[in-house]
This record gives structure tokens, sequence and C-alpha cells, in this order.
């Protein structure tokens, strides 16, 4: 029989619910509503009384040519990150999942990147790759200039796609390494004795049975690169060179604390924030059709 904690004192629930309720409101209700109000009004740089704009601030954010650069930017930067985190978290949870020597060292060494910071693993990518002292710097002694994230627009963006990547990768796998071991161990053996190899059987077997956390992985790995890149993208280009890298969450940065503009940083994290609800609705609508739950 189900047990189930009841309060005979409808006060003391109350006050153990209060901390979540408070920390919920604190900081996420109250900056939603603040950011909602400066969309609408033209908030001074200095403080002083506001000026109510209604909607002027989302004409200038949709007018602007540089922010829907910003969103090609991002859109393609979610995509590229998200695919090749899952893929690599994928093939490395399939070698952990056959139990190979030394798996339980695995699965330490392949989550540790998901526990640090994303500007410390911008910095580290930043000293890896760099073009005068970085892992690369030999290949660009043989081919100058082959590799330069601070002149070359694409080396940059394929830079913070590999930083994101590489920071998703421990956090996908130990969701794929979960659903692989779910899987009961006489359904691949039986593909085997079938004569399906190791690719057929992850690919017939193991990948429709794990889609639910496929589908779950892309949700938050798409959710990820649009609101948690912030750290990778100052630290490596500054959303540099030629905005090659100005991503939306970067650009409410420049925009809101370098140059000032409140209220237009604002407007841009409301259209941020109903573009990132919009996304997810489209892959529950249709991308979760494809999702096998039984």
């Amino acid at each position: 029989m189900e047990k189930r904690v009841t309060f005979s004192n409808l006060w003391l629930a109350a006050a153990f619910i209060a901390p979540q309720i408070i920390l919920i409101f604190v900081f996420f209700y109250w900056p939603t509503g603040e950011a909602l109000y400066w969309a609408v009004t033209l908030e001074p740089p200095f403080g002083g009384a506001n000026e109510w704009v209604g909607f002027q601030n989302f004409r200038n954010v949709f007018e602007d040519p540089k922010y829907w650069g910003s969103v090609r930017v991002s859109l393609a930067f979610a995509f590229f990150a998200t695919a090749l985190s899952l893929a690599i978290a994928a093939m490395l949870a399939l070698f952990v999942d056959r139990r190979l020597p030394g798996h339980q060292l695995y699965k330490f060494t392949y989550f540790l990147p998901y526990a640090l910071a994303a500007p410390a693993v911008g910095l580290a990518f930043r000293f890896i790759f760099s073009p005068e002292a970085g892992l690369v710097s030999a290949i660009n002694r043989v081919f100058p200039d082959l590799w330069n994230p601070a002149l070359d627009g694409n080396d940059a963006f394929i830079l913070i796609v590999l930083a994101q990547a590489w920071m998703m990768v421990g956090y996908n796998f130990i969701f794929f390494l979960a659903a692989l071991q779910s899987i009961p161990r006489t359904v691949t053996e039986a593909g085997a004795m079938d004569g399906a190899g190791v690719l057929r059987r992850m690919w017939d077997i193991q990948l429709p049975l794990i889609t639910p956390t496929l589908f779950f992985l892309i949700v938050i790995n798409i959710t990820d690169s649009f609101v948690n890149s912030f750290g990778i993208v100052d630290i490596t280009t500054a959303g540099g060179p030629a905005r090659a890298t100005d991503l939306m969450v970067y650009k409410i940065y420049a925009d809101g604390f370098q140059g000032k503009d409140y209220s237009l940083a604002a407007a841009q994290s409301i259209v941020l924030m109903l573009l990132i609800i919009a996304l997810t609705f489209v892959q529950f609508r249709y991308v979760e059709r494809r999702v096998h739950y039984s």
C-alpha cells in the first residue's frame, strides 16, 4: 500500500514548501516580470524614471539585421553542438555498455567534463586550440593560418561548437549508458544469435529502445546551447570575428551590459525565451511521434 505524508496543520505544510516557493519567485518569476516590464519601457542606463514605449523595443529588435544574424548563428550552433555531443556520447556509452576493460574508470572520466563550468571549458579550449601555442600551432607552422579563430569566422564557430559539445558529452553519456543498461541482455543476445553485428544491433535494436532518452537529451541539449553557452563564447571569441559567433544570449549581454541598452536587451531575452518555448513545443509535437515508450 502506498504511504503518504499528511499534515494535520496546514501552516506546517506551508512552512516546509515556503523556502522552495520563495526561491522560485525570487530567481525565476521576479526576474521574468522585471524583464517583461523593461521590454515595454525605456529604461535609463544610469537610473531615473521609466518611459512607456509599448512594443517599440521589440520592433527595434526585429528590424535589426544584426539580430537576425545572431538568430541564424544560434540555430546553427544548437544543431551542430547537439548532434556532435549526442553522437560522441552514444558511441562512448556503447563502448562502456560492452564492459570493455577499465569501463568503471571510463564512467568517471567521461562524466568529468560536465562538472566544469562553461567559462572554464571556454578557457581550456581557448588555450588548447590557440593558433600560436596550442596543439594546432604545429599544423599552422606547416600550413600558415590554416587555423585561426581570431581571424576566421568559420574556425571560431567550430571552436565554440567543439567546446559546447565536449561540455555536454558527460551528461549525455550518463543517460545513454543508463538507457542501454536497462535493455534486457536477452534482447541483444538474441540479435547476436541471429547473426546481427554490433552496428546492426545498435541501429535496429538498441537505438529504437532508447528513443525516449534520446528525445529527452535532444530537448535538454538544444535548450542548454541557447542559454548556457554564454561563458564559452565570452571567454573564447567574444562574439567575433565579424559576429560569426554572436549568439543570441551573448548579444543580450553585449547590448545590455556593454551598450547600456537594458530595455533592448530585455526585449531580446523575452524573444529568446519564446523561441526556446517554440522549439520545445515543435519537438514535443512532431519529434516525439517517433519515440517508442514501450
